[in-house]
């Protein structure tokens, strides 16, 4: 599954909010980024396309929510990514993502945490 930075922004603002109108989903982007209704509009309506929200009427207004955790839609996108760019190798996105980033010795100490404690699964 692709999303684009757009649709991750307002995706986002629905996990955080809940459930919101695009209205609302324009407002919480304020004063960062300004878009027009109908973009945010044509946002939720391709979210909904690729069921990461839903809609329920309310009034004249839909009320959008995310149909999808935070954490299922990082493995969804992220499994892609393993999937198109290293041949469905999940060890060869780690190795990748350890050796070209610069992690300080904290963050090396946690990454060793998580490996052991995978090891005495």
């Amino acid at each position: 599954m692709k999303i684009d930075q757009l649709q991750t922004l307002v995706i986002r603002i629905l996990w955080q909010i809940g459930e919101a109108s695009a209205v609302q989903v324009r407002d919480a982007m304020k004063p960062e980024r300004e878009f027009a209704l109908t973009t945010i509009g044509t946002v939720l309506s391709r979210l909904e396309k690729k069921k990461l929200v839903s809609h329920t009427v309310s009034g004249r207004q839909f009320i959008y929510k995310p149909l999808v955790s935070e954490d299922e839609a990082r493995r969804k996108i992220i499994s892609g990514v393993v999937e198109q760019l290293f041949g469905g190798e999940t060890y060869e996105l780690v190795s990748y993502l350890v050796k070209k980033n610069d992690f300080n010795a904290n963050e090396l100490g946690e990454l060793m945490e998580i490996i052991e404690k995978k090891e005495n699964q």
